[in-house]
C-alpha cells in the first residue's frame, strides 16, 4: 500500500538541501538516511534520502544525486511516496494510518448515519475526516479527542460527539438575548409597549 509521508519544500542552501512537508506521524521510520520513496510525479524518481537533520524546526532532506541548489529546486512539491504492508500498525495505540480511516462509516453514538469518510486533510493545526453525507453533501469532522469518540476498524466505523453545529443545519442558540432576538421580541420593545 502507498503512503505520502512528505512533500518537498523549497531549496535551502546551495548543496542540494530540500525542506519537507511532514505527512508521516513516524518520520524516523519512513524518513531516515537510506529510505528509497517513490515520488508524484514519478518522474521525480525514486529518491533515496541521503542525510536528514532538523533545522528551526523544520526537517531537512539531501537525496543521492541531488547536488545543488538547481536540482533541489526541480524536486519541489514532489510528494514522497513510501511502500507500507496493509497489515501494519502504527506504534501508537491510538494512531492510525490514512488507508485504514478511509471509508469507515460515520456514525453518532446512538447509531445516527453521518457519512463516510472519504479524505483526511492534515493541516498544521489538526487533522479532519472529510465526510461524505448519504445527500452527497461534505461535511468537515475534526480528528480530536473531544468529537471523535470511537475507532473500530473491525466494525469499520467512526463514532463521533459532535459539538451542536458542527453537522447539523442550525446551531444550539447560545443566550437569551439571541433567542429573543430570533423570536423577534426583545425586553427593550416589550418594556416601551407597557409604557404606553
Amino acid at each position: 500500500m502507498e503512503l505520502v509521508v512528505a512533500r518537498v519544500g523549497r531549496a535551502h542552501g546551495i548543496k542540494g538541501e530540500v525542506t519537507v512537508e511532514v505527512r508521516t506521524d513516524e518520520p524516523e521510520l519512513r524518513l531516515s538516511p537510506g529510505a528509497v520513496l517513490r515520488t508524484e510525479p514519478a518522474s521525480a524518481g525514486p529518491l533515496t534520502i541521503e542525510t536528514g537533520r532538523v533545522h528551526s524546526g523544520r526537517l531537512m532532506l539531501r537525496f543521492a544525486g541531488v547536488k545543488d541548489r538547481t536540482a533541489a529546486e526541480a524536486l519541489r512539491n514532489t510528494l514522497l511516496i513510501a511502500d507500507v504492508d496493509p497489515a501494519e500498525l502504527p506504534e501508537e495505540e491510538d494512531e492510525y494510518y490514512d488507508h485504514q480511516l478511509m471509508d469507515l462509516d460515520v456514525v453518532l453514538e446512538d447509531g445516527t448515519e453521518i457519512g463516510r469518510i472519504t479524505e483526511i486533510s492534515h493541516l498544521p493545526s489538526q487533522d479532519l475526516f472529510i465526510v461524505e453525507r448519504p445527500d452527497g453533501s461534505e461535511v468537515m469532522i475534526p480528528f480530536v479527542e473531544e468529537i471523535v469518540a470511537e475507532i473500530d476498524l473491525e466494525e469499520q466505523r467512526c463514532v463521533i460527539t459532535p459539538p451542536p453545529g458542527l453537522i447539523d443545519d442550525r446551531a444550539v442558540i447560545a443566550s437569551a438575548r439571541d433567542a429573543e432576538a430570533e423570536a423577534g421580541a426583545s425586553p427593550e420593545a416589550e418594556k416601551s409597549g407597557d409604557d404606553a
